[in-house]
């Protein structure tokens, strides 16, 4: 991991300097690099002492701080190559299989790297980190091939051969961003020993609407110092800057620290320390590290990551609230469950409340994955890792969204890379929702042409449209929206029964709703319309039944129909017409007592004159009857008689005219 990413203390190339050749003993000088954390220049002297070193003990020591060396300049492939030498070494270290299983997994190799982590967890059953690793391993093989919906693309215009991470926008149309980076051009001709490249400075670029980045410049010299700068953050306004500086004071080694500067016209004021767990005059304790500042809204608040005593191990996240009345931050708190032994750095606090991090402690993908926690009063909880394509193999951080927008930038050290840090921008495109059908005769099954679709959304939308020459129509729908879809044309009834949802769905979804038209001279049965034994009283279940007909009736207000009713063959011809004309005329009353108008009804009782199927097997069917050689059979049975009866005595409705006007209009 880079330095900067990390938060160890800013080494200057003069602080400490290395003459190998007045030294006699090369594995003694490899070891001094290595203990002052340069470990970019120990490697070189290492492998030196390596070729000349004699003893097994030291080279298998040799062997085992090179590939740390490797991990701690982040280049995972050589410290997977440098961790195998190791075991099979059997140098005396347990870790040496939980790094090794870390380099497999940052390398891609997941299932290679659930069997090292299985080896680990046996080794140190007490460590999470063993079994977290290789439940992670499965996950990121899943995620991989399940992505969220994010696109993600390396801002190549950006970026360059060196270190360029820790975006931020930096005007109010977010069309200028600041970053971090070690590119030539910083302040200062020292190589960073840590990492071989230089120290890193703020730099600033502004996009075109040609989408077109100018040419990175720094910030001038108020921000930017010969040591390390970067991971800066601007107010809602952006008339204030907080950023990271980690430097040196009379050769002494110095931790990280948090600034404050004013925009002054087009420069910034000379910068001011946030006094975070400073050390007093006298104190002799370890340096602590403080950067990456992430600012509320509001203004009123500052996240940001630290190693001070305390916290879970590693870096956590801290947090500071401003005091209006006494005109200073408070002391930092803790995040608590947030943080893990692991490290958690680069917090970003959306517009929204939500807090997103990274971290290398909560199962993750690789090295360092973005997390999102949602805001929980004055905390943050439920935390969710961001997944494939945000997170990869490598190390994911530093995310910054565009105010409510789902867009904006992170940094990653993937493998399409074009240097050791790379700036990415990503995008959640909108969900895509479409609504298609057919609308067809009902009796025909022939596709409707010109028939008229319309949608009613929850969203407060409503669209129209006609059907083609294969009766096909199509809409584009809102995402979380219900509608109620409506088909109809002249000469058939109304259809209002359709709907439909993208409420909950979060893919891309094609959504069908077919439609039948009924023709408006086709006789349709009313169903469950009873009435008892000898009597045309209507039945409390057929009233429910009948207020579908209503709707159909308020949903198509020309249409004139006429309620038939119909009885079995069993008693006097006369009797029967009376008794289906009573039954008629009790469903037309009940219609008017439903608010239908008098004159858009007609009652008629056919008594027996119509059947729907014969009572015996013998004689003509009338037109319209169900018959079949099987139903034929069943009629020859008394049993089967009675269901012909049943058939027989039914109340139905057919459109006499289309053209009804009201009274008075």
């Amino acid at each position: 991991m880079k330095l900067t990413k990390f938060l160890v203390a800013a080494i200057v190339a003069g602080l400490f300097s290395i003459n190998a050749s007045a030294q006699t003993d090369h594995l003694e000088v490899a070891n001094l690099a290595f203990e002052a954390q340069e470990y970019y220049k120990a490697i070189t002297l290492l492998k030196k002492a390596y070729s000349k070193e004699k003893d097994k003990a030291n080279k298998a020591e040799i062997i085992y701080k090179t590939a740390e060396c490797y991990r701690f300049v982040n280049d995972t492939k050589q410290s997977e190559t440098w961790y195998r030498k190791a075991l099979k070494l059997k140098y005396p270290e347990n870790k040496i299989q939980l790094y090794y299983a870390d380099a497999l997994k940052a390398n891609g190799k997941f299932e290679d790297a659930i069997v090292e982590y299985e080896k680990y967890a046996e080794l140190e059953p007490q460590d999470p980190r063993g079994k977290n690793g290789a439940e992670a391993c499965a996950l990121a093989q899943k995620w991989i091939d399940n992505p969220s919906r994010y696109v993600v693309e390396n801002e190549v215009q950006l970026n360059g051969k060196f270190m360029d991470f820790a975006p931020s926008y930096a005007s109010a149309d977010h069309k200028t961003i600041y970053f971090t980076s070690s590119r030539n051009g910083a302040s200062g001709n020292d190589v960073d020993g840590w990492t071989g490249q230089g120290f890193t400075d703020v730099f600033e670029a502004t996009i075109d609407n040609k989408g077109k980045w100018s040419k990175p410049k720094p910030l001038p010299a108020t921000i930017n110092s010969i040591y390390n700068e970067g991971a800066a953050v601007m107010n809602s306004d952006f008339s204030q800057m907080v950023f990271t500086r980690c430097g040196v004071k009379k050769k002494e080694k110095m931790g990280c620290e948090l600034y404050l500067s004013k925009k002054e016209g087009s420069n910034w004021s000379e910068p001011e320390l946030l006094p975070f767990f400073v050390k007093n005059e006298g104190d002799d304790s370890t340096q602590v590290t403080v950067g990456h500042p992430a600012w509320s809204a509001d203004g009123k608040t500052l996240v940001f990551a630290s190693d001070a005593e305390g916290g879970k191990g590693g870096r956590d996240l801290w947090k500071s609230t401003y005091d209006d009345e006494k005109k200073r931050w408070s002391a930092p708190v803790n995040l608590g469950e947030l943080n893990t032994p692991g490290d958690e750095m680069y917090p970003f606090i959306h517009n929204d409340g939500t807090l997103y991090f990274a971290s290398n402690g909560h199962i993750g993908m690789g090295g360092l994955d973005i997390f999102m926690a949602e805001a929980q009063g004055d905390s943050w909880g439920n935390i969710t890792n961001m997944r494939y394509p945000i997170n990869s193999s490598g190390d994911d951080f530093a995310i910054v969204f565009e105010k409510e927008q789902e867009k904006g930038f992170f940094t990653s050290n993937r493998e399409d890379g074009k240097g050791s840090d790379d700036i990415y921008s990503f995008l959640l495109p909108a969900l895509k929702f479409t609504l298609s059908g057919t609308v067809t005769d009902f009796k025909t099954k022939k596709p409707v042409a010109d028939a008229t679709v319309s949608i009613v959304g929850t969203d407060g939308s409503s669209l129209e449209t006609t059907t083609d020459g294969s009766g096909k129509y199509t809409f584009d729908l809102s995402p979380a929206t219900s509608y109620v879809i409506t088909a109809g044309k002249k000469d058939y009834y109304l259809n209002k029964t359709g709907k439909t949802t993208t409420v909950g769905f979060e893919e891309d979804k094609d959504l069908v709703h077919d439609f039948e038209l009924d023709p408006i001279n086709r006789v349709i049965d009313l169903p469950n319309i009873f009435y008892d034994l000898g009597k045309w009283d209507l039945r409390p279940e057929s009233k429910v039944a009948l207020d579908g007909l209503i709707e159909t009736l308020n949903d198509n207000p020309t249409i004139v129909i006429e309620l038939g009713s119909h009885t079995d063959t069993r008693a006097s011809d006369s009797y029967n017409l009376s008794l289906s004309q009573k039954r008629a005329q009790s469903v037309v009353d009940y219609l008017i007592e439903n608010d239908i108008a008098q004159d858009r009804l007609v009652a008629k009782g056919y008594g027996e004159t119509t059947p729907k199927v014969l009572d015996n097997a013998v004689g003509e069917f009338p037109a319209g009857s169900v018959i079949n050689d099987a139903f034929i059979a069943k009629l020859k049975t008394e049993e089967l008689k009675e269901e012909a009866h049943q058939l027989n005595r039914r109340t139905e409705f057919k459109v006499l005219r289309n053209d009804y006007v009201p009274k008075g209009n």
